[in-house]
């Protein structure tokens, strides 16, 4: 499964981890190590006319009026947003 919010878009972002020795020499220095921040994604199932969508989605965009529209059924669901999300 992608790490990938389906309605925004939003991916992890790359970050350097750098754990601090406080030692003075050179060869001593603090190790730094690549890492993936990633966000908080949840899985929601919305309830529609024709049927439950189960969707991959960041909590900021699940606080959004426009989501919570989507999700009380006053809006129907953008095409858009039933895509599966893909890191091309």
């Amino acid at each position: 499964m992608a790490k990938i919010c389906q309605v925004s878009g939003k991916k992890g972002l790359k970050a350097r981890h750098i754990r601090h020795r406080h030692s003075g020499q050179w060869k001593f220095r603090a190790p730094r190590k690549n890492r993936i921040q990633y966000p908080n994604l949840q899985t929601v199932t919305i309830q529609t006319p024709n049927g439950k969508v189960r969707m991959t989605v960041s909590t900021r965009v699940m606080k959004s009026p426009e989501f919570q529209m989507v999700v009380a059924g006053l809006k129907p669901i953008p095409k858009e947003w039933l895509q599966k999300p893909s890191y091309d």
